[in-house]
């Protein structure tokens, strides 16, 4: 199988069959500077056209490595813009498939212009068509950029290298070291990538991403029939808190929920859901992973960390700039305290508080576990805006935990009277009907019956409409 037919192949494997049509596929480079001919350049390094998945019509563009290494030069270039501006005329999403060394230096000041106006494209479409990136081979300098301004991204397990700097001119390191190039370092360290995965299987999650998305953010009619029952109880959901992800595949319609940048930042869960046949945006504080066998994996503090905060922003500007409401799972007891953490979390917390509070889409809170201090505020708490709140009978909201509040309280005294005032705080202050008794919670329902009073709460919701100041856009 020739590169060439790869390239092509890759689109054909993507869509639904026999549904791609190519466009631009006579376009040659115009450049002949270092000998470049054009007969040399077929399709200039890069298959694009239209097809469907499910149906939907979607915009691919993938490229050819077998042409100069699939090099971005002056026409590679004008023919993914040109694909972007029918996107955003017909309100469809962009699919890339990347495998490409790179600038074509032949070209010179041509190919860095080239550059710039796929970005320009790029930030065009950006909140108004979803852009979608899987990375097959290599993907490095400004090309990296192309994948971390699109919205979701995945790169090939084996083969896939993506990265700014190669690792071998980073000072101190090496491949063998350290090859931060690698998928595996890329999904975990980096936040760029949702996922590593094989060909085929990334082919699987782009259609399962794009059958859930709404195909632009005035796309108001992506809706399925649920066949599920509404009022479905979701027994032992309450053994679930510590792994919001577990909870996501409980309520949602026919346990669907496509888990985003899933490696990173583990301790925030973000992903989408079915709802009553709607797609909404899920996002839980998580302390627990479970394997297959139903054994704790991992542990996690009930942390805010930095990276958590950062993942949770971005994905919340997602779901708001394409109008998908957004369902939160509260369960944090403060702010990651590693080195790491004091220097970005307050950063990042703000753009969290930011992303929230700035969301005009239907919002649902829904406290599994403990909510004390900022953390709860942070975490679409009614404060921020939270249209519903709801609460499990065992949830805590509080300022602390009541045993460090007694210490503080009952300072010098006898350990009785310290022991006295915690309980009486913790019936007081953390109790979570003394939260609904000042409104800041609507309702207390049982863990089974979560997905029915989620449901609804959306439901209720569904006409929301929210005026904010005019102005032309924040600055978090």
């Amino acid at each position: 199988m020739s590169s060439s037919s790869q390239a092509s192949q890759r689109i054909n494997a993507l869509l639904d069959e026999n549904s791609f049509v190519e466009i631009g596929a006579l376009v040659t480079a115009r450049n002949t500077d270092f000998n470049l001919k054009q007969e040399d350049t077929p399709s200039d390094g890069v298959v694009t056209g239209y097809g469907v998945i499910d149906g939907n019509l979607v915009y691919v563009y993938s490229q050819d490595a077998s042409v100069l290494g699939g090099s971005i030069g002056e026409m590679h270039a004008r023919k993914i813009v040109r694909l972007y501006d029918l996107a955003i005329k017909t309100g469809s999403p962009v699919i890339g498939l990347i495998d490409s060394t790179g600038l074509r230096l032949q070209e010179g000041v041509d190919a860095l212009n080239a550059f710039g106006e796929i970005y320009l494209k790029q930030v065009e479409a950006s909140g108004v068509v979803p852009q979608i990136t899987a990375v097959f081979g290599p993907c490095g300098g400004g090309l990296a950029l192309i994948p971390s301004i699109t919205d979701f991204a995945f790169m090939e397990s084996d083969k896939a290298k993506l990265f700014v700097n190669s690792p071998n001119v980073l000072e101190g390191n090496y491949k063998e070291k350290c090859d931060t190039s690698d998928a595996a370092w890329q999904v975990k360290e980096v936040g760029t990538v949702d996922a590593a995965l094989d060909e085929a299987s990334i082919y699987a999650e782009i259609r399962q991403l794009v059958s859930l998305l709404p195909s632009n953010n005035e796309d108001g009619d992506s809706f399925e029939d649920c066949a599920d029952d509404l009022n479905r109880a979701c027994e032992n959901l309450d053994g679930a808190t510590g792994d919001p992800s577990l909870i996501a595949r409980q309520i949602s319609d026919n346990g669907i929920f496509f888990e985003t940048k899933r490696e990173y930042a583990k301790e925030m869960v973000t992903g989408f859901i079915k709802l009553n046949g709607a797609t909404v945006g899920f996002v839980g504080n998580r302390t627990e992973v479970f394997d297959a066998e139903g054994k704790v994996s991992e542990k996690f503090d009930d942390k805010l960390t930095g990276h958590g905060c950062d993942k949770a922003a971005e994905f919340v500007n997602f779901c708001d700039a394409f109008d998908l409401p957004v369902l939160t799972l509260t369960n944090a007891t403060g702010f990651g305290s590693t080195r790491c953490d004091e220097k970005h979390v307050a950063k990042a917390a703000g753009r969290l508080v930011y992303a929230l509070a700035n969301a005009t889409v239907p919002k649902v809170n829904l406290i599994t576990g403990k909510a004390f201090g900022s953390a709860y505020v942070i975490m679409n708490s009614k404060a921020l805006g939270a249209d519903i709140t709801i609460a499990w009978p065992d949830a805590q909201v509080g300022t602390m935990n009541a045993d460090i509040a007694a210490k503080i309280i009952a300072d010098g005294k006898d350990a009785d009277t310290v022991a006295k005032t915690a309980a009486e705080y913790a019936a007081l202050q953390n109790n979570i009907k003394s939260a609904a008794g000042r409104g800041y919670v609507d309702e207390i329902v049982e863990p089974a019956d979560t997905r029915k009073y989620v449901i609804g709460a959306f439901e209720m919701l569904f006409t929301k409409r929210d005026e904010r100041p005019n102005k032309k856009h924040g600055t978090v």
